[in-house]
């Protein structure tokens, strides 16, 4: 019993130098939280107030009066919900080929053996660092002479193909799954698609949540795709919304403030559902390379 007690006062005993670290680092990362949260309070408080509110000085965070007056007449400028729906339609299929394309190719070269698969892979790994913008005109001569520009299709289509990234750090989880469980389900007779989707999938979940967060946060922040793909008011998405409240004469900041409150409000919550499978894909995609 002496024994014990001792081993729980030792375990106990904080020396004032630990204490005096830990209150440093939870200071600092105390202020680097709030330095991140000062650009979203600006955005969320500045949608409530009037044009004349924004510049004035001195400089007030609160508005004097709460009002929807902005939110109301975003509303009336623009066909809100239109754009809402067809960015929710790019950003679904989005979600749904990465998933599929991503997985499938992740878990050919991670659980499948086959000649040059290592040189294949680092040839995807390499083609991340080629620039979007590098391949935009290619990709639109391509698409033009298929016929799809002024559709959702060159929006769509490309993310069943696959994406570097997210190839990546699937195939990174399922190198960390243990071989012993795959070659069970060998012997017993399973196909490599029924443990694809069987075996590894379920156990994917963490990861599978982080590149469907990553898919979402790319397609529904996406601009320059499109600004150059989409043709006609009634396909633009919520991002393209933005530089039709603002001209040269009138940049309408106010409404510009209500509409990216509007647009980063899902990716918040959608993080913070989702952020304890975010981070264990995170960290368990990195555990063996």
């Amino acid at each position: 019993m002496n024994s014990t007690n001792q081993k729980v006062s030792r375990k106990r005993r904080i020396s004032p130098s630990e204490i005096l670290f830990k209150v440093i680092m939870y200071g600092i990362l105390v202020a680097i939280a709030v330095c991140f949260l000062i650009p979203f309070m600006f955005l969320f408080l500045g949608s409530f107030k009037g044009e004349s509110e924004l510049f004035r000085v001195p400089f007030k965070w609160l508005p004097d009066r709460f009002s929807f007056d902005n939110y109301v007449k975003m509303f009336q400028t623009i066909p809100f919900f239109t754009y809402l729906r067809n960015t929710l339609i790019i950003v679904g299929f989005n979600i749904a080929g990465s998933l599929i394309s991503c997985s499938l190719a992740a878990y050919g070269f991670a659980r499948l053996h086959w000649t040059g698969r290592d040189k294949v892979f680092m040839i995807v790994i390499v083609t991340m660092i080629l620039p979007y913008q590098v391949t935009l005109v290619p990709l639109f001569l391509l698409f033009n002479k298929l016929g799809w520009i002024g559709t959702f299709l060159p929006l769509i289509v490309p993310c069943f193909f696959g994406n570097p990234f997210f190839i990546f750090l699937l195939r990174q989880f399922f190198v960390g799954v243990p071989d012993e469980i795959t070659y069970a389900a060998r012997v017993d007779g399973a196909s490599e698609f029924r443990i694809y989707l069987s075996i590894l999938m379920p156990m994917a979940k963490p990861a599978l949540a982080t590149v469907a967060i990553f898919a979402f946060i790319r397609s529904w922040n996406d601009f320059i795709g499109p600004l150059v793909f989409l043709s006609g008011d009634e396909l633009y998405t919520l991002s393209l919304a933005a530089s039709m409240l603002k001209s040269p004469l009138n940049p309408n900041w106010a409404l510009l403030l209500t509409l990216g409150s509007l647009m980063v409000l899902p990716v918040l919550i959608l993080f913070f559902i989702l952020q304890k499978y975010f981070i264990q894909g995170i960290a368990m995609s990195g555990v063996k390379g």
